[in-house]
């Protein structure tokens, strides 16, 4: 593993002039721009890596090991954490110790506030999970220090790990159409999601090319409280209720599931519902839900291979992976 002082020998500088643009106080020290794009080529052309895990490992014979980070958002779909972190764990080289895990919590919004995108300082290279528009654009628009995978979104400048999320919402509007419906509905949870949208655009394309109608474009939180409050509303409203809805999540899916039984809806005789995700409460509801399984498991594997494939210089230019859905068929549908 190259040293600092490798680099510098290499750039032609001194060790402390690389040690400031490999910390990010470039700018602070008022460092040109070439010299610092000239230290960071030769850096990634190194295979450096900052120390991070050294200071864990100081007083041991291991070898310094990279360390990753999970940047996962503050809000129900960290429901989704556990599978992710489970596949991790059993899919990929984690179990063999070729890495460290660190988990950060973000808010939707304020990507740009993690301090170690920009300087590397506290891990090696992170997984971007459920990313705003707001926190795509900071990404976009800046370079970072450490290698990136996005998780669930799009991107020609990152890797990322997706699924066809429009294709997904085609589906669900197809199994609808094979059951016979005619009145449609989907719900859709308040974030700024791509996969949510495009989701949300392949359903309603869907619908619009076949013969059924889609009565309503709903919105509510994405928790059970929020599923739960749009069944009500809907019901309330005193309007012809569909006998078909797509939720674009689970949690929503489970509380639209009890203000049914509350208001002696039936299903699925009265109405018919599909979830999103797979979650594993979604087996055990009353009736079981159809959802869409959402291959998490698999997905965190593949971010963890491309990223430290990306510390490895193995990608040298961006790539996609991506993963097919599918409908889990129970009771509710």
């Amino acid at each position: 593993m190259a040293t600092i002082r490798e680099i510098a020998e290499k750039a032609g500088v001194s060790s402390g002039t690389v040690s400031f643009i490999l910390n990010g106080k470039a700018e602070k020290m008022r460092i040109s721009d070439a010299t610092q794009k000239k230290v960071l080529e030769i850096a990634r052309e190194l295979g450096y890596l900052p120390s991070i895990s050294a200071r864990r490992l100081r007083n041991n014979d291991k070898s310094k090991i990279p360390v990753l980070t999970i940047l996962w958002t503050l809000d129900a779909r960290a429901s989704l954490m556990s599978r992710f972190l489970q596949g991790i764990q059993s899919k990929s080289i984690y179990k063999d110790g070729m890495f460290e895990l660190l988990i950060q919590p973000y808010e939707n919004g304020k990507l740009d506030e993690v301090e170690s995108l920009r300087t590397g300082t506290r891990f090696n290279g992170a997984i971007v999970a459920n990313a705003s528009d707001e926190d795509l654009n900071f990404l976009e628009t800046n370079d970072l220090k450490v290698p990136v995978v996005l998780y669930q979104r799009y991107s020609d400048k990152y890797n990322t790990v997706n699924v066809d999320s429009f294709e997904t919402g085609v589906e669900v509007a197809k199994y609808f159409e094979s059951k016979g419906h005619e009145r449609v509905a989907i719900v859709t949870p308040k974030i700024s999601s791509q996969a949510v949208r495009h989701r949300q655009e392949g359903f309603l394309d869907r619908v619009e090319k076949s013969n059924m109608e889609n009565l309503f474009v709903l919105e509510g939180n994405f928790t059970e409280k929020g599923g739960y409050e749009v069944i009500h509303k809907l019901v309330s409203s005193g309007k012809k209720m569909p006998s078909a809805i797509f939720f674009l999540s689970d949690p929503m899916a489970m509380g639209a599931l009890a203000a049914c039984h509350a208001n002696g809806i039936r299903v699925p005789e009265d109405l018919e519902m599909i979830g999103h995700d797979n979650d594993v409460q979604t087996a055990f509801t009353t009736p079981p839900l159809t959802t869409v399984h959402l291959p998490v498991e698999e997905m965190a594997a593949a971010c963890v291979n491309q990223l430290l494939s990306m510390m490895n210089h193995q990608i040298l230019k961006p790539e996609e992976i991506r993963f097919k859905t599918e409908i889990m068929k129970r009771s509710s549908c």
